[in-house]
């Protein structure tokens, strides 16, 4: 058995990211590619609201504050923070749900506390200090949260279907022109 001295190792965090990254397959291009990605999804997503025929409801100021809110959380993301839906898209989606049907008290809060968030931010007045909510117990905080993870996952999955369906639609269209200027080396 040797005994001795443990060598010590050290290796920086760009390192150990680089190293990461090499093993996730993720190269600096890829990395590139992803942040074009979600800079177009931040501009051209839709935004996901409760099903019931609302949607069409929803105020112009509050679609634009969807739009600066997705581009500041593409920017954070870019930073290296968890990306996540915005206050405005939880605003929307709650705005149509209860329009669509009664919600109960905890989501009712949470749609004040957002709404009041948002409309004071892009809006630059003030909500009426009756229906004002400053802040949320522990329990709504998650519950927003996950609806913002949620809101996330729903608006990035319908890109990546409709990019699907466009590569799709590339790739028929492509076939369609190679049969077409192939000659029939066989008819019958």
């Amino acid at each position: 058995m040797v005994s001795g001295k443990v060598p010590s190792i050290n290796i920086s965090l760009e390192a150990i990211s680089a190293f990461i990254s090499r093993a996730k397959g993720e190269t600096a291009i890829n990395k590139i590619d992803n942040q074009i990605n979600e800079l177009v999804g931040a501009l051209t997503d839709p935004i996901i609201v409760y099903p019931g025929g609302w949607g069409d409801t929803l105020p112009e100021w509050l679609k634009n504050a969807i739009t600066l809110e997705r581009l500041i959380e593409n920017m954070k993301a870019n930073k290296g923070e968890q990306s996540t839906g915005t206050d405005a898209e939880a605003c929307a989606y709650l705005n149509t749900a209860s329009l669509a049907m009664p919600i109960d008290s905890d989501w009712s809060q949470i749609y004040l506390y957002v709404a009041g968030k948002t409309y004071t931010r892009w809006r630059k007045s003030e909500i009426p200090k009756d229906i004002r909510v400053d802040s949320l117990t522990d329990h709504q905080i998650a519950s927003l949260n996950r609806l913002k993870e949620w809101l996330y996952y729903r608006r990035t999955t319908a890109r990546q279907k409709v990019k699907k369906a466009e590569n799709l639609q590339q790739k028929e269209v492509e076939a369609a022109k190679r049969k077409a200027e192939q000659p029939a080396l066989f008819e019958f």
